[in-house]
């Protein structure tokens, strides 16, 4: 596998039309696929690589497909070609048992006609098949796969995929490693592979580093795709959301382990601030950010009418750092987690906590992900995680998020010497933002959660961040 290949199958022009009637039913019916509510008017093949033959006993095709839609959400003023989604279709007579929910569909014409196709990552037989081209560090066609040399990978890890998908997927394989595979792809740096190389680099012990990696390197792109990041799994871990979530009920004193992630995060954003560059925001660039939170204030209170009554009460969390620059204050900002919560967030059974899915929000452009921002965005959301944890308990326990909270920012201060909380005009800020955020996505998805951020704005509209 080692050799540069490109399988004939793979790019004849009927193959993405034999696939498509599946594809419409199928992509948007998954959790990762990002255009919901919309319908999906056609594809386009962005690149497809035969990993296995089509016409063997068990045929692998890897694709880069980008979906076309109405257009994207009025929100979005950029003008949008369609996502790029990566697919791994599994190719078989006949699917056993065991893959049934796998399934997308029997190709009815094409070079796939009379076969069955799959999603591949529920077949042990496929998935083993990435991990040992990432072994190999092998090149396929356009797809690289590269990792760091220093990290062995074994043979014969058995895979099995992660059922709780979220954006992306993810493979383990023997307890030892697990794949991330990115679902909606772009071309350019990734910081979700990018932020763990730069943290390794500066033995950054509370993120995994990663051992391997896949590329695509495509015609008219300057910039590789990052398709896929290889990791070490940590045994026995627990995200922090499952481990928050049944605290608040049984009374338990989480205080210490938030204390203790409070140091981890401090740790990460210490080693970052080392590997990459930081810039100093005056007061033109804080103005141009406090605008932005008060256009997406704007925006949610006209989709969101119970907002509407806390409207100047947050705006005046947004004015008041604007005015805070224009007496002439500087902030730091330097590269961050970028969507910092508990589930982003791993327990090792020895106490140690790791940070982890560095690929900050899907939904914004990646030039944005990348930029600088100061470290107390990242600690706001983990603040708002922790109000989340706590509301989610029969019944709330406002009390348990409050003694979180300050342990988290007493934790953060040990290893910075810098609590959050004495900067409470900008803390206030970020808050607010993301709190706003959460009312207009708990109300257009999860009615029945609105409760919970709605909460945190009466408390942030008064002017309050504890």
């Amino acid at each position: 596998m080692s050799e540069a290949v490109t399988h004939p199958t793979a790019t004849q022009p009927g193959l993405l039309a034999s696939l498509d009637p599946l594809l419409r039913e199928w992509l948007p019916r998954q959790r990762w696929f990002a255009g919901k509510g919309r319908p999906v008017t056609g594809f386009s093949l962005v690149a497809a690589t035969e990993l296995l033959p089509s016409g063997g006993p068990l045929g692998l095709l890897h694709l880069l497909v980008r979906a076309h839609q109405p257009d994207v959400p009025a929100q979005s003023a950029v003008p949008h070609p369609g996502d790029c989604y990566q697919l791994l279709i599994g190719v078989r007579e006949a699917l056993p048992p065991r893959l049934a929910p796998a399934l997308i569909g029997h190709p009815g014409e094409g070079p796939l006609a009379g076969r069955t196709v799959y999603e591949a990552l529920y077949d042990p037989r496929a998935t083993a098949v990435l991990l040992e081209a990432l072994r190999t560090r092998a090149r396929i066609g356009r797809l690289r796969f590269e990792g760091d040399t220093r990290q062995r990978i074994g043979e014969g890890l058995v895979p099995r995929l992660v059922t709780a998908e979220q954006s992306n997927s993810s493979v383990v394989y023997g307890d030892t490693f697990i794949l991330k595979v990115l679902r909606r792809v772009v071309p350019g740096t990734n910081p979700d592979l990018e932020l763990p190389l730069a943290l390794a680099h500066e033995g950054c012990a509370q993120v995994p580093a990663p051992a391997g990696w896949l590329l695509a390197d495509l015609d008219g792109h300057d910039d590789s795709y990052v398709l896929g990041v290889l990791q070490p799994f940590v045994r026995g871990a627990t995200d922090g959301w499952e481990l928050a979530l049944h605290e608040p009920a049984k009374g338990t004193d989480f205080a210490p382990e938030a204390r203790a992630l409070g140091r981890a995060t401090a740790e990460v954003h210490t080693a970052l601030a080392r590997a990459l560059p930081t810039v100093t925001l005056g007061h033109q660039r804080i103005r141009l950010l406090a605008d932005g939170m008060i256009q997406h204030l704007e925006a949610a209170a006209q989709a969101v009418p119970v907002l509407r009554p806390y409207v100047p009460g947050l705006r005046s969390a947004f004015e008041a750092l604007a005015d805070l620059a224009a007496e002439g204050h500087t902030w730091t900002a330097q590269r961050i987690h970028g969507d910092l919560h508990l589930g982003q967030c791993l327990r090792s059974p020895s106490g140690d906590w790791s940070l982890i899915d560095f690929e900050g929000e899907p939904s914004k452009p990646l030039a944005e992900r990348r930029m600088p921002q100061p470290t107390v965005r990242d600690v706001a959301g983990m603040l708002r995680s922790f109000d989340y944890a706590a509301h989610s308990a029969v019944p709330p326990s406002p009390q348990w998020a409050a003694a979180c909270r300050a342990a988290y920012c007493s934790g953060y201060a040990e290893v910075t010497g810098r609590d959050p909380r004495t900067d409470p005009v900008l803390l206030r800020a970020y808050e607010t933002d993301k709190a706003v955020y959460e009312v207009l996505y708990e109300a257009r998805h999860r009615p029945d959660w609105l409760p919970v951020p709605m909460a945190a704005i009466r408390r942030l509209s008064a002017g309050a961040t504890t």
